[in-house]
């Protein structure tokens, strides 16, 4: 059973082979210096397409579209001599079509159809007696070309050679892999600087950001899983949860994008003022106005998309944006503890993204994959609506396929978050053992290299690949290379090198009396990711903002205050460490 579904699959890819995308010119009788491409879908088993148009001659499109060709009635008195017919889909075979238009002297078949492309389909003693071209051109491409041009045009079949790799990859690459460095770089050091300033007292509260997200084994299994059903509830009810996938990528992008941008507001000396005192929810803790102002403008932007996301001219500027903003929200929230943990979570998602792509195509009546399926939207879909959770950009070589069903690259947000929070942990690695960023170096090159690796695979195989089958060998095998090297495996596995076991910064101090607001203060001005002292502030200092005394230390006690003035700390001179 399993190989006669195997075998029926492979032979649903090979039909699918020989089905090839082309592009019909068309052109007015009165005025032929200007034209329009369309989209046509052609099997080169009826007749081959020339790759050149400079190499076809333009014909009279004969309008048919109002009969279906499937009886010697509905051929006109007078026959399609050096004419492409035009006809309409439906009620016979794709042979019985071509060849009562053959017999009439026509030298193309044109099929309009108001469903979905399919192949034009017949078999091996069809093919060798048909002899001209065969295609389907859409209903409503047919109702554009009539509203441009009008009922008398020219027309040219032709199906120029597809580009080896389109110059939207080296875009693609590069929003990528900047992504997940800024990405990385920001939530490694956000989250030092955290875990350092536990003490730390705002002036207001709007300056308290979120805590990050430890994510534990279990949670990691528990969130696999919820992928896997929602993937696949989206395979079966796309035209229904595809609008909640809108709904939530619209307040998540937004809350990204003012995550992202808060502290570049924050730093501008305009709307100062807060809100008066009020019993309103989030309201009460008086924000200022600048941060409203800047909510206000992260709604739009969202609802902006919303509303025109299928605006292919410049909608994907909006959903690459706020998709970016996004994917850097989310590496600052979620934190991977440990090596362990990093280790898990792309290993599993590598098997999900393997399985998902190269092995459902076998287990689908359609022989599609199920990734691919609801990545670019199913083809019987009603709503025609993609999933915004992917960074796409239009094609900008000339190409069948810029003008079909796949005018964009798309890569997902899944592809960059989840090597990300790698890249995340290395830099958070590298600044608490002091290593000049080797292990966040080492792990985002790896992750450009496996982003090429991806995009060879992609032009040599001529279908949709799982990304992570690549970057997730690359990254991870990367940062194990370096904490070998380094002899810091041990460390690196367990996240050991972290806050209780970093070593102590050389201008650690002993401070003299600072007031409580002071002490706060200087905490907050340390440049961030920058070592602190092993020991935390006490809880006597913490209150009295006096230091503990410590009978062991060289220096009993430091110079007094004079004239109103605080004294120079004098360093603490500990083995291991340099004054």
């Amino acid at each position: 059973m399993a190989a006669a579904r195997l075998a029926a699959a492979l032979l649903l890819l090979a039909a699918q082979a020989a089905c090839e995308f082309g592009v019909l010119r068309v052109v007015s009788q009165t005025s032929r210096t200007r034209g329009r491409d369309y989209c046509i879908l052609y099997n080169p088993q009826w007749a081959h397409l020339p790759h050149d148009l400079n190499k076809v001659s333009l014909l009279k499109l004969r309008d048919l579209s109002a009969t279906q060709l499937c009886s010697y009635l509905d051929v006109p008195a007078e026959d399609f001599t050096n004419q492409i017919a035009l006809v309409a889909r439906g009620n016979c075979t794709f042979y019985e079509k071509v060849r009562l238009a053959q017999g009439s002297g026509a030298h193309g078949l044109l099929i309009v159809s108001k469903e979905k492309l399919v192949p034009p389909g017949g078999n091996k003693t069809q093919y060798e007696e048909i002899s001209i071209p065969v295609a389907l051109l859409s209903h409503r491409d047919l109702r554009d070309i009539f509203r441009r041009f009008g009922h008398e045009v020219m027309v040219a079949l032709y199906a120029p050679n597809e580009p080896v790799m389109d110059y939207n990859m080296v875009i693609i690459f590069i929003m990528a892999v900047g992504t997940v460095a800024v990405g990385g770089y920001w939530a490694g050091s956000h989250d030092v600087k955290k875990r350092y300033m536990k003490h730390k007292r705002d002036d207001g509260p709007e300056k308290q950001e979120d805590e990050a997200v430890d994510v534990t084994p279990v949670m990691i299994c528990v969130f696999v899983v919820m992928c896997c059903f929602m993937l696949v509830l989206l395979y079966y009810f796309y035209d229904r949860l595809v609008y909640v996938i809108i709904g939530i990528f619209c307040l998540a992008s937004s809350t990204g994008l003012y995550s992202c941008l808060a502290p570049c507001v924050r730093k501008l000396p305009f709307c100062l003022c807060r809100v008066p005192d009020n019993n309103l929810p989030y309201f009460h803790k008086r924000p200022q106005a600048r941060m409203l102002l800047l909510a206000l403008f992260c709604v739009t932007v969202s609802v902006v998309w919303g509303i025109f996301r299928n605006e292919d001219q410049w909608a994907w500027v909006l959903q690459d944006t706020l998709g970016i903003a996004f994917c850097l929200y989310m590496l600052k929230t979620i934190r991977l503890p440990t090596f362990k943990a990093c280790t898990l979570l792309l290993l599993v998602l590598f098997i999900y993204d393997v399985f998902f792509v190269f092995i459902t195509p076998f287990l689908t009546k359609s022989g599609n994959s199920i990734m691919v399926e609801v990545a670019t939207g199913p083809s019987n879909s009603s709503t025609h609506e993609k999933l915004p959770m992917v960074l796409k950009v239009p094609r900008l070589n000339t190409s069948p396929l810029s003008l079909c069903d796949r005018p964009f690259s798309l890569l997902g947000f899944g592809d960059i978050l989840v090597p990300g929070l790698l890249v995340a942990y290395c830099h958070r690695f590298d600044i608490q053992v002091q290593s000049s960023r080797i292990y966040f170096v080492a792990c985002t090159i790896a992750y450009g290299l496996g982003l090429l690796v991806t995009f060879v695979a992609l032009v040599l195989m001529q279908r949709g690949q799982p990304a992570l089958l690549y970057l997730v060998p690359c990254t991870l095998l990367t940062s194990c290379t370096v904490a070998l090297w380094r002899q810091e495996l041990g460390a690196f596995w367990t996240g050991s090198g972290f806050a209780k076991d970093a070593p102590q910064s050389p201008w650690a101090a002993t401070q003299g009396p600072v007031p409580r607001k002071d002490v706060g203060a200087s905490l907050s001005e340390q440049p961030p990711g920058e070592e602190l002292a092993k020991s935390p502030l006490s809880t006597e200092e913490a209150e009295t903002g006096e230091p503990a005394k410590d009978p062991d230390s060289p220096v009993a006690n430091p110079l007094s205050p004079s004239n109103g003035d605080q004294a120079q700390p004098i360093p603490v001179v500990k083995p291991g460490t340099s004054a």
